[in-house]
């Protein structure tokens, strides 16, 4: 099978858009959770989220009409076209009918039906239109990209919430390696919304100020909004046009516990699964992973058990490899995190430089690894885990290893 390499990164966050600056953000440990702006919070407990403030989609799309589609799908083509423009994609040169996109997401275009609520809630149906609807469903996030760029290759949407990013990436690898596309554009997108953050409110599971991952006194996730896409590509075709590979796909495990609706495995039994089926897939031994991209939410169980599966499957040496959480400063963008936390190892790989676990204040006892506090670090990466877990008992675990020219 092909081998299959990055060669792209588009990124839409609150602390940053584009790889450069969302990159040298991330290292400097910049926040981008702020008071919420989008709708009003006066009624919640909570009042902060990590939205994109400033998002001009008209800036992006060019071919289909902004403003007829929902916020996801922008942000989605934005991302898109930003890992196009990463990766010096000649899109004359590029045989469109072999064109993958393979996206994920949580809520798709949650924006809608909220809408549809508020017309409702007035009396005002008539107002709503026989459009809004249609565009609620998710599958439209991957038709508009491939509608905006002409992309007439295979299109996929995989709605996996939390892990549905790194579900993508692992279904255009499989699709780049069988031979099925000639390149792909892979990730997440996820847009700000009521329903989700009104869901996790009543979950009591939004921290008040800030996330702390693994610290002992942290009260929550938050919220927030994004898009990651990749390009990648069959490594002879990046190599005979001469791209910058930023990493080599190395393997990827899924699993479901199937325990709980909101909860993993009290004994992490998915978690652990998806690790090793990762680790035997890619061919990459234990004492070669060199940097963990935690799923890292900074809710006390999710940190705790993530934890303790990590031990399980590095043993003695799980002390020994530096894990971050880049949710400390994005917030959790859902259906998107995934996919940007690839992008982040990715970027590891690349530069040999981890990102931190910012508001790491105070070890918790339970939580005994490196987790890169507050302050980024040079270290020699050679393959980076990213792992994702999900309502429903979702899990994914994607490896990435240096491209041996890259540096």
């Amino acid at each position: 099978m092909k081998r299959v390499v990055i060669t792209g990164i588009g990124a839409f966050t609150s602390i940053g858009t584009g790889c450069q600056d969302f990159w040298k953000a991330l290292l400097s440990g910049q926040s981008g959770i702020s008071p919420v702006e989008s709708f009003d919070t006066s009624k919640y407990a909570v009042h902060v989220g990590g939205e994109i403030k400033a998002f001009s989609p008209a800036s992006y799309i060019k071919t289909l009409e902004a403003q007829k589609i929902g916020r996801t799908s922008q942000l989605g083509i934005a991302a898109a076209k930003l890992a196009l423009e990463d990766a010096q994609v000649d899109m004359a040169a590029l045989d469109l009918t072999r064109a993958a996109i393979s996206m994920g997401t949580t809520s798709g275009e949650p924006n809608q039906i909220e809408q549809f609520d508020d017309y409702f809630v007035a009396d005002n149906l008539q107002a709503a239109g026989d459009e809004m609807l249609t565009l609620y469903p998710c599958h439209h996030i991957a038709a508009y990209m491939a509608a905006e760029l002409q992309f007439m290759g295979r299109n996929t949407m995989i709605p996996a919430a939390c892990a549905a990013g790194t579900y993508a990436i692992s279904h255009a690898f499989d699709m780049l390696r069988l031979g099925q596309a000639d390149l792909a554009l892979a990730g997440g997108a996820d847009s700000f919304s009521r329903i989700t953050y009104s869901g996790f409110a009543q979950l009591k599971a939004i921290a008040p100020e800030r996330c702390q991952p693994f610290d002992k006194n942290r009260k929550g996730m938050i919220p927030a909004e994004g898009a990651g896409v990749l390009v990648l590509e069959p490594l002879e075709r990046a190599l005979a046009r001469n791209a910058r590979i930023y990493a080599e796909i190395a393997g990827c495990g899924l699993s479901c516990d199937a325990f709980h609706m909101t909860g993993g495995h009290p004994e992490e039994a998915g978690s652990v699964k998806a690790m090793e089926n990762a680790l035997f897939e890619s061919g990459v031994q234990r004492e070669e992973i060199s940097y963990i991209s935690a799923h890292g939410t900074g809710t006390p169980t999710n940190d705790m058990h993530e934890t303790r599966a990590v031990k399980k499957v590095f043993g003695n040496r799980s002390g020994q490899v530096p894990i971050s959480s880049i949710k400390s400063m994005l917030g959790h963008t859902m259906g998107a995190a995934s996919a940007i936390e690839t992008a982040v190892c990715a970027l590891a790989a690349y530069t040999d430089r981890i990102p931190p676990t910012i508001n790491l204040d105070e070890s918790d006892p339970e939580c005994d690894l490196d987790y890169v506090p507050n302050e980024a670090r040079e270290h020699k990466v050679f393959a980076a885990m990213n792992n994702a877990y999900a309502f429903g008992g979702v899990n994914a675990s994607l490896i990435v290893k240096k491209f041996k020219d890259a540096c």
